[in-house]
């Protein structure tokens, strides 16, 4: 039986990657902060851990590979996001999306890299639009998803000579918290909590997308309507969608009084 660890393992996007990857045959260690209705089962093993606490972090991945005959796939979707102009956001709250957006992946994949190699296993790391493209009022949210989709493709060409592919897929609007922003003072809230986007997807539609490009070995997999047009336009004239986004942003703030935002 295949072993696939999830990071953000509670969420929406995590518990539907988790019950599709379980119904062909999968093994799922879930990791969240809270695992708060996860039960462990013959095929799911909830494993509560703050990803941004390296020595806990390190614990959890020790007892995962001692337990599991082996490591096939590595899920990085754990993150925040944070709505709030520069202007008005401090230091801390930037590193805080850095640190649970990216460093958090970035140790779980150091933690995890000999195993996969092993296995000839997937990273497959869960982005955003705002990993590919300017995304206005989320300043730290775009740089960390940038830093994400920087890194494992770069990971890619580093690993691909041990058999070990590395996939990022990106979102668009998922509807995983609508109604449970929980935003703090300094604008972080859980991811797919805004309640202002389009063409809202369902965790489990998202999820089927991500999983068919994986088996498709689409290095890059755009998620939603709104993500294949942005890639689509980025591609064509980052210019022009910088304009388009702009055009929205001011329809939407004179119409609504709030800024529109990507999870």
């Amino acid at each position: 039986m295949k072993t696939a660890v999830i990071s953000g393992g509670s969420g929406g996007l995590g518990r539907a990657l988790a019950s599709q990857l379980e119904t062909q045959g999968w093994y799922c260690v879930s990791l969240d902060v809270n695992i708060a209705g996860l039960e462990e089962t013959a095929h799911r093993w909830p494993i509560a851990v703050d990803l941004t606490d390296s020595p806990a972090l390190t614990k959890a991945a020790q007892q995962i590979i001692a337990k599991r005959p082996s490591i096939d796939m590595v899920i990085y979707n754990a993150g925040v996001s944070q709505i709030v102009p520069f202007a008005e956001a401090d230091a801390q709250s930037h590193r805080r999306v850095f640190e649970i957006n990216y460093f958090s992946a970035v140790e779980l994949a150091r933690h995890f890299l000999l195993p996969l190699r092993q296995s000839k296993g997937t990273h497959l790391a869960i982005s955003s639009v705002a990993g590919f493209a300017p995304l206005h009022g989320r300043t730290a949210y775009a740089a960390s998803k940038h830093a994400l989709q920087g890194f494992f493709a770069s990971l890619r060409g580093e690993e691909a000579p041990f058999g070990v592919r590395c996939h990022v897929a990106a979102p668009s609007f998922i509807a995983t918290n609508i109604g449970n922003a929980d935003r703090k003072e300094d604008g972080i809230l859980r991811p797919g909590a805004a309640q202002d986007g389009i063409d809202y997807m369902a965790p489990d539609a998202a999820a089927a997308i991500i999983l068919h490009g994986v088996e498709k070995h689409r290095d890059f997999i755009p998620v939603g309507r709104v993500a294949r047009l942005a890639s689509w336009l980025m591609r064509l004239s980052p210019a022009q969608y910088e304009r388009a986004m702009l055009r929205s942003i001011r329809k939407k703030a004179s119409a609504q009084g709030h800024i529109p935002s990507v999870d």
